[in-house]
């Protein structure tokens, strides 16, 4: 009997998309990650969900640059159980974690950093960064 060759199991996955630099772009960015990450039968969605949704509305609030998108990828690790977010803008500017304790807004980049296990910013081709969180999962009981 001859051996056949098998491919391995896919473990990881990607999702990516451009949406318009506003506050409808970042709402279905949030909604398309969700139903992605339902698809890909990750069962706690809701953290990573945060986060698509706190870099997204920063990428139209803070990045935006006028007649420009901004980009989502999602990379989801199944043997790690954990999915990298990445929200690619055009703007230079770089963000910057809110200090003032007492301030009554701008601390989604907080929110990032407690979702997620590391999170930064990188260099992207042409203008702008990418602000990246990497989340881990619960690993479903057997």
């Amino acid at each position: 009997m001859a051996d056949i060759e098998t491919e391995p199991p896919v473990t990881v996955r990607t999702f990516a998309q451009r949406f318009s630099s506003t506050r409808r772009g970042a709402r279905l960015a949030r909604l398309l990650a969700a139903q992605q990450l339902t698809q890909w039968g990750v069962v706690s969605t809701e953290g990573v969900t945060l986060v698509v949704a706190e870099l997204a509305a920063n990428a139209v609030l803070h990045g935006r640059v006028p007649g420009r998108d901004f980009a989502l990828r999602l990379t989801y690790d199944e043997g790690a159980a954990l999915v990298r977010v990445e929200v690619a803008d055009t703007h230079e500017g770089r963000p910057r974690p809110r200090i003032d304790a007492d301030a009554s807004g701008g601390h989604g980049l907080t929110l990032v950093a407690a979702l997620s296990s590391a999170w930064g910013v990188t260099e992207r081709e042409g203008p702008g960064k990418t602000v990246w969180a990497e989340c881990p999962l619960r690993r479903p009981t057997p």
